[in-house]
C-alpha cells in the first residue's frame, strides 16, 4: 500500500520586517522631534547691539508700577486687546506685516510681559523685545 507521507508544515514567523518598520518609525520620530519649537511664542529678540533690526510701527511699553502705554498713551492693562486692535486698523497694514516692540523698563513684573506677548500673539503681530545695548 502506498500511502503517501503528509508533508508538515511548520509555522515560521520572521521578525525582520516588523523589525525594519520599527526602525523607521524610530527614525521618523527622531527627525521630527528636531521640528518641534519649545517656545509658544514667536519672539524675534534682538542682540544687544547698536543696530536697528526693524523698523517698529508700533510700541508698548511697560513700567515698573504696571503702567501700560501704547505709544505714549497711557492705557489700563483691561483694554490692551482693543486699544491695539484699534490701532493696527489706523495703521492700516496687515498684521503679519507689523512690528511692536516691547519695551520693559527693569524691575518690570514678567507676568505684565507675558499679558503684552500673549496679547501680540492673539493678533498675529510680529514682536521684538527691547533691551539695552551691552558696555563695552
Amino acid at each position: 500500500m502506498g500511502l503517501k507521507r503528509r508533508i508538515r508544515v511548520e509555522p515560521e514567523f520572521s521578525l525582520a520586517a516588523m523589525i525594519d518598520v520599527i526602525f523607521l518609525l524610530l527614525m521618523f520620530f527622531m527627525l521630527t522631534s528636531k521640528f518641534v519649537t519649545p517656545n509658544a511664542l514667536n519672539l524675534q529678540l534682538p542682540s544687544s547691539s547698536a543696530t536697528t533690526l526693524a523698523s517698529p510701527s508700533l510700541a508698548v511699553s511697560i513700567k515698573a508700577s504696571g503702567e501700560f502705554y501704547i505709544d505714549t498713551r497711557k492705557t489700563p492693562e483691561a483694554s490692551l486687546l482693543p486699544a491695539l486692535e484699534a490701532k493696527l486698523k489706523t495703521l492700516g497694514k496687515l498684521p503679519s506685516e507689523t512690528t511692536m516692540t516691547v519695551v520693559a523698563e527693569r524691575g518690570t513684573s514678567i507676568e505684565n510681559v507675558v499679558t503684552v506677548l500673549d496679547i501680540a500673539n492673539k493678533l498675529k503681530v510680529k514682536t521684538i523685545l527691547a533691551t539695552d545695548p551691552k558696555p563695552n
